[in-house]
């Protein structure tokens, strides 16, 4: 395994990041343990979830707390990533960003998942209510008791992360060092300004649906196998991009690695990306997703991805002179 600093901070991460959503809802508590302990044999020591995740709020915090109070080191080798925002009950200020709500949610996740400190805390959204002076406030007051060490972001906008600098250096805070965005060969959309901005900010990206929820992972090939079965909003999307997932399939098979694999590791190789976010729920997907931090594309397979999949330059030069 491979393994980078996350954005501009000192913290030793790896390329991939293990992704927990599953871990509930679709994944029962031991095979989740299973998947964990699967991580953490092949070098994968940063682990992403969120105090919503599960068919409960909370229920896979509670997994992964679980699985820490196994010993064996599992939190001492794991560099465990949580979110706040999203709403834990009915009462106000259980959810957003408020002071109040931060330090209450804050407290609850510790709880869930055992610990006495998260690594990484990101908001899970902005919020639109809540002056970043306050929210700075709650993260320094959190930092300084030692339950925290690290802040980041998820779904912000450009200006959003320049906004949050901004207010952290008024305060003297470090500030966001991660953005977890929607970004794959299909979503291109933060490459005209979040991508830009976090280059700018030393801010690490976390890539999450990094397969585009399994079309970038041979959804083709499964089709005609018999493998798997597409309906809805995954059919829409597969018939108006067929013809450029057959060409990616072609290539991926061209260049003698599965298509998941290509996709992946075309995203190791952006500018600003840290780790995309996995989420395999067998040994098997864990493994092709492995193999891409060893695949080295080149330049003539980045270009005819592009050729497949266009992309966007930086704005404003993406759509001005």
């Amino acid at each position: 395994m491979d393994f980078t600093y996350l954005g501009r901070s000192g913290l030793s991460v790896s390329r991939l990041c293990l992704g927990t959503m599953n871990f509930g809802p679709r994944t029962s508590e031991e095979d989740s343990h299973a998947v964990m302990d699967a991580a953490h044999e092949a070098g994968i020591n940063f682990f992403d979830t969120a105090n919503r995740y599960g068919s409960d709020p909370g229920e896979t915090e509670t997994i992964i707390g679980n699985w820490f109070a196994s010993g064996g080191g599992r939190r001492e080798r794991t560099v465990i990533a949580t979110k706040v925002y999203g709403a834990m009950g009915e009462w106000p200020n259980e959810g957003k960003l408020s002071a109040l709500s931060i330090r209450r949610a804050l407290d609850a996740s510790l709880q869930r998942l055992q610990t006495d400190y998260v690594d990484l805390y990101q908001f899970h959204h902005i919020d639109r209510d809540t002056p970043w002076d306050e929210i700075w406030q709650a993260i320094e007051v959190a930092v300084q008791a030692g339950k925290i060490l690290y802040a980041g972001s998820s779904n912000f906008a450009g200006w959003h992360i320049a906004d949050a600098q901004a207010a952290a250096a008024k305060r003297n805070l470090m500030g966001l060092v991660s953005e977890q965005s929607l970004y794959n060969l299909l979503v291109r959309d933060i490459e005209l300004e979040v991508v830009p901005a976090a280059e700018h900010y030393g801010v690490g990206i976390i890539p999450w649906s990094p397969l585009q929820g399994g079309l970038l992972g041979g959804v083709i090939k499964q089709q005609e196998t018999g493998v798997r079965r597409l309906e809805g909003r995954a059919a829409e999307s597969l018939a108006e991009h067929r013809d450029a997932i057959q060409a990616y399939e072609d290539l991926a098979e061209e260049i003698g690695t599965q298509p998941g694999t290509l996709g992946l590791a075309w995203l190791l190789s952006r500018p600003a990306v840290t780790a995309p976010i996995i989420g395999p729920r067998t040994r098997e997907q864990l493994d092709t997703a492995l193999s891409a931090v060893e695949l080295d594309l080149s330049p003539e397979h980045l270009g005819r991805l592009d050729q497949i999949f266009p992309g966007h330059k930086p704005a404003p030069e993406d759509y001005a002179w």
